[in-house]
């Protein structure tokens, strides 16, 4: 019994957490590039709202998954066009694209609240769900967490070993030593804060057409926040924002498994336990984070024409 309560949180906190994951792999490619966005939030909240729209109107959700990363990265193209074009202050753009978003998504997806769409359902992968324990936790999900195990090595592999991704992290890091190398900053940061807007979008519309196949306002429920700290957290790592993404999604689902079981725990401090979870997570991974890990001109501005 132990036993498959163990591996029924486990699997859950992978579902959970590719949400965020989603969202927080694409906030690593636009801070790598040098953007701070601080929107994700929103982001998400618009690929939530396209993506069940599209689905339901469509009846593929595999279309409504694309609509939300590709209106994801057009709302992420409002902070692109304030911050790349005109040298506006990263931070209060995206603070702004929060509330732009987060608004935007209630006041449209209103009149959809408590509807359904089509959407994604777990299936077992051939041979790797026999696998003792991994199998049932990670090898019997849906086909958007099976995508993602697929985006961390790819994002992986981008970063560290392709001309593109190379170019990307030096106009993140250096843009005077980039432009001197014939590299457009202004270019591969528009690559990073778009690329960044959709996966950001993905995550969004994961929550509509996977984890709850319905629409609700407020349904992101502050996982873009998350995502901006397990950034920070993972060092801006792929890989240690997979084991980030998994860890806050198992603490949702553990609050969220006590409170159907009737614990005596307040349900506010159960809702608060991710949040807090944040917030150690950031004092802990500032505590400890090598000076190196942060690309140098985060957040600082260049000229559009270069």
């Amino acid at each position: 019994m132990t036993e498959n309560f163990a591996i029924s949180l486990l699997a859950a906190a992978v579902q959970s957490g590719t949400p965020i994951l989603y969202a927080t792999l694409g906030e690593i490619l636009c801070e790598k590039s040098g953007v701070l966005n601080l929107g994700v939030e929103g982001i998400m909240m618009i690929g939530a709202l396209a993506g069940f729209m599209a689905a339901a109107s469509t009846g593929s959700p595999l279309l409504g998954f694309l609509a939300g990363g590709a209106c994801g990265a057009l709302l992420a193209a409002v902070h692109g066009w304030v911050c790349l074009s005109f040298r506006g202050n990263q931070v209060v753009s995206g603070l702004a694209l929060t509330i732009l978003g987060s608004g935007l998504a209630d006041y449209l997806g209103t009149p959809f609240v408590g509807r359904q769409a089509p959407g994604f359902d777990p299936f077992a992968l051939p041979l790797l769900s026999r696998v003792p324990l991994l199998g049932d936790i990670f090898f019997n999900q849906d086909l958007l967490v099976y995508i993602s195990y697929l985006i961390v090595p790819l994002m992986w592999i981008f970063l560290r070993n392709t001309r593109w991704g190379l170019s990307l992290r030096c106009a993140g890091e250096n843009p005077d030593a980039a432009v001197a190398n014939g590299i457009s900053v202004t270019a591969y940061r528009w690559m990073g804060t778009l690329g960044g807007g959709f996966l950001g979008g993905l995550g969004g519309a994961y929550l509509s057409l996977a984890y709850t196949h319905l629409w609700s306002n407020g349904l992101s429920a502050g996982r873009g926040w998350i995502a901006v700290a397990l950034v920070i957290f993972a060092f801006w790592r792929p890989e240690r924002a997979l084991m980030g993404a998994y860890l806050f999604g198992g603490v949702m689902a553990f609050q969220l498994r006590l409170q159907a079981a009737g614990t005596s725990i307040p349900s506010s401090i159960l809702l608060m336990l991710p949040y807090a979870l944040t917030i150690f997570v950031i004092v802990l991974a500032s505590w400890r984070r090598p000076q190196s890990a942060m690309p140098t001109s985060l957040g600082v501005n260049v000229e559009p024409t270069e």
